[in-house]
């Protein structure tokens, strides 16, 4: 009996332990000065200028997904976010059911044109997507419609959003030239195979100016190179994936259900 108690309190203290380390986790802010959030109409009514001053320097925003839904939020938060001076970027959850050119009109008749607007972003995930799962050659097709349409209209290479378990079904429909925006909540980016721009590491953050849980993203590189990416949709250089559980302690963070859901309300994997 007192084996199983000590047992159980052991258990109980790894439990703590190991939600504490998930609520607070925070990336080296050394190693990844830039700060960044994505969001839909899930976080509601948004405070962008307190999103700003809370050191928050870029958003990408929900704008479209498949062929027809428009997220009811993005021209608002889309008007907002700028207006709060930060870099803003669009993104599009992709539908493995509907044609890619349908998906890009979509999303092309939604987004404004504008200079200075960070490169779209296509979000690739099996969290609220529909049951069918292509083959490898067809999902490559459609991504390579959506690249090629998005690069025509907005003169920037892409940016592919891609959780661990899309990366596994579908890692050679993933275009090289596409920038990697990879999902590892509370851990570094260990798989993707390339350079990755993008790392969302908490999918329960907390941030001024959102009331509730919202995505958390940093950009792999300097303000320099961010700035030229925000500028031409390509960086002065990709740094190589960062080795190491570098990490702080951010008393900001917490955690809720209902952040990174989809459209469906389906919860997002990990």
């Amino acid at each position: 009996m007192t084996r199983i108690v000590t047992l159980l309190g052991f258990l109980a203290v790894f439990g703590a332990a190991t939600l504490l380390y998930y609520v607070r986790y925070q990336p080296d802010a050394q190693a990844y000065p830039i700060q960044g959030i994505d969001v839909s109409h899930h976080q509601g009514q948004i405070r962008w200028p307190e999103v700003a001053r809370g050191g928050i320097s870029f958003a990408y925003i929900k704008a479209t997904e498949g062929a027809d839904y428009k997220d009811r939020r993005f021209l608002e938060n889309w008007t907002n976010a700028a207006k709060a001076g930060l870099a803003r970027g669009a993104y599009h959850f992709f539908s493995l059911c509907r044609p890619g050119l349908d998906q890009a009109r979509n999303f092309i008749a939604s987004v404004p044109v504008k200079a200075g607007d960070l490169p779209p972003a296509i979000d690739l995930e099996f969290g609220g997507n529909c049951s069918i799962r292509p083959a490898s050659a067809a999902v490559k097709a459609s991504l390579a419609t959506l690249v090629e349409q998005f690069q025509a209209t907005y003169k920037k290479t892409p940016v592919f959003y891609v959780t661990r378990e899309f990366y596994g079904a579908y890692a050679e429909a993933l275009l090289d030239r596409a920038h990697l925006w990879i999902r590892s909540i509370a851990w570094p980016p260990a798989f993707g195979g390339r350079n990755w721009t993008l790392w969302q590491y908490h999918n329960r953050g907390h941030v001024l100016g959102v009331d509730g849980p919202v995505d958390r993203n940093v950009y792999n590189g300097s303000e320099t190179e961010f700035r030229a990416f925000v500028t031409s949709g390509e960086p002065l250089k990709l740094s190589c994936i960062k080795a190491g559980p570098a990490s702080t302690v951010d008393t900001h963070l917490g955690g809720a259900n209902g952040v990174g859901q989809r459209r469906r309300d389906l919860p997002r994997i990990v």
